[in-house]
């Protein structure tokens, strides 16, 4: 396995994504003393039925850098508007930049497929930033050392299926058990999201929704509580599962 700066940057649309899908497994990262970074491209400023776009994206943005404090790791937002995240030059310049002062060796983001488009075209923004974030003249920032095409893993979108029905097909899948407890106090920091949901969704079970699919693909996999990931394998990206490497599945 190639040598590596041990951080991990989690990029995904909205603050409490990262929370739902690799929380778990961002904590067993940071127990091995990797560096952790969250990042979202919006601030959620659509996700409220009862704040202008200006209070809910403070208050959305504060509840992602204290679920941070809680697992010791740093929060980055794009300031893209919610709803309305597009694959255009400045919105991949500035991931592009992200990625540059971050310097990720592994990374996470959303499925290439998705429920909603805010998530498949940050699942693009990750992708593209990932491969061409090392290369000198791509950004103003200053190139870090190690920087190169980092590990890529998809998580899970909602109910483990794509937006068309068809269940996902983990390559890996970590344990999260011991960690459940931490990952649902960090979930528990955006409380702003319990009303949004139960208003727009009909769900009125925030954290219960997220214990239910940790339950089932720890069920699937012999565990109490697990996470699961596709990992990208393109050209030129790393090949060997690190997470599998990191955490492998005792049944």
């Amino acid at each position: 396995m190639r040598e590596m700066q041990q951080t991990a940057l989690a990029f995904f649309a909205h603050p409490d994504d990262a929370e739902f899908v690799c929380a778990g497994t961002l904590i067993r990262l940071r127990e091995l003393g990797w560096q952790i970074q969250i990042a979202t491209a919006t601030p959620g400023d659509c996700g409220t039925t009862v704040h202008d776009r200006w209070q809910i994206s403070a208050i959305r943005t504060g509840e992602a850098r204290s679920a941070g404090k809680l697992i010791d790791a740093e929060y980055h937002c794009l300031d893209e508007p919610d709803a309305m995240v597009v694959y255009d030059k400045p919105t991949i310049q500035k991931a592009v930049d992200l990625f540059r002062r971050v310097a990720p060796s592994l990374v996470f983001t959303h499925p290439a497929k998705d429920y909603m488009m805010d998530h498949e075209v940050v699942s693009l923004l990750a992708r593209a930033a990932s491969f061409v974030y090392g290369a000198p003249n791509v950004s103003a920032h200053p190139l870090k050392p190690g920087s190169g095409v980092p590990w890529l893993y998809y998580c899970d979108p909602p109910e483990g299926i794509d937006p068309l029905g068809n269940p996902i097909v983990p390559t890996t899948v970590v344990d999260i058990s011991k960690q459940m407890e931490k990952k649902t106090a960090t979930l528990a920091c955006h409380a702003s999201q319990r009303e949004w949901l139960r208003a727009h969704h009909g769900m009125d079970e925030y954290v219960e929704s997220m214990r239910r699919h940790s339950a089932l693909r720890g069920s699937q996999n012999g565990v109490a509580a697990a996470e699961a990931f596709v990992q990208h394998r393109g050209h030129a990206y790393p090949r060997e599962d690190l997470l599998a490497k990191l955490f492998p599945l005792k049944q």
